[in-house]
């Protein structure tokens, strides 16, 4: 789970540049081919990821032009470590002490020199039994609609651990975007943990996942060592920098009636 923060090393507030991003190729100036990029470059850029705002609800979330990718799970799903094992940072995304209780989204931004080329949702852990229910559902809308609606999304990335498979919360939120996802949204099935796995065990894990994506990727992660760390990085790069980034229609919202409730995440 995320907390809502300042880094140390980062400003507290952003800069004008990163408020009002505007998309530009990093390392402006130099021959690089955004098709096949040197692993170095994108780790460079994706080291250069900083705090950008958090959000309790989509009106507080700026409107961006820029290619975003949400990273989402259910709580202890490793989604912390994961965003900061990517970006080389320690204290970019917060572990709450308290899962299930920070319910914000919180956007990074990244980019060389202050220039925002590409945003990063760090969106709260699902499916703790502690929060209060009228909280849960009030996130489980937001989350929703951030996942149908949000026009700059380009790429979600869905943290599981493999010794539990892909549970039935994780189910639901992949109907939930299963429509952007058939229109062109990227998606792709992180198995974080791997290394708690022997090979034979990840292997089976990993087939199963490729066949439960619903036309995504799967891929294997462990930031205890490092494992898809370099895959990772490039599918990101790819995503947002490649021929095909251009960010895909939002779904229209089914139409629910007030006094329904969406399916529940917990």
């Amino acid at each position: 789970m995320t907390q809502n923060h300042t880094p140390a090393n980062t400003p507290a507030s952003p800069s004008a540049d990163a408020k009002s991003p505007q998309a530009r190729t990093p390392n402006a100036g130099k021959t690089t081919d955004p098709l096949n990029p040197d692993i170095k470059i994108a780790h460079g850029w994706l080291h250069t990821a900083r705090f950008l705002t958090t959000a309790p609800q989509l009106e507080h979330l700026p409107p961006l032009t820029v290619p975003e990718v949400a990273f989402v799970g259910r709580s202890n799903a490793g989604k912390s470590t994961c965003i900061n094992t990517l970006t080389q940072q320690k204290r970019l995304a917060f572990a709450s002490k308290t899962p299930g209780r920070t319910q914000s989204i919180n956007l990074f931004s990244l980019g060389k020199q202050g220039v925002t080329d590409a945003v990063l949702a760090d969106l709260p852990g699902y499916g703790y039994a502690a929060v209060p229910r009228e909280a849960k559902l009030r996130w489980q809308r937001v989350m929703g609609n951030y996942l149908l609606t949000r026009e700059n999304l380009k790429g979600v990335v869905l943290l599981i651990d493999p010794r539990l498979g892909l549970t039935e919360l994780d189910e639901i939120l992949l109907e939930v975007i299963r429509p952007r996802v058939q229109a062109g949204l990227k998606f792709l099935v992180l198995l974080t943990k791997s290394d708690k796995l022997n090979h034979a065990e990840a292997q089976k894990a990993l087939s199963i996942a490729r066949l439960q994506s619903g036309g995504g990727e799967a891929r294997l992660f462990s930031a205890l060592k490092k494992k898809g760390l370099d895959e990772v990085a490039l599918l990101l790069w790819d995503w947002t920098h490649g021929a095909n980034a251009a960010v895909a229609s939002p779904a229209a919202a089914p139409e629910v009636a007030p006094e329904d409730e969406p399916p529940a995440l917990d």
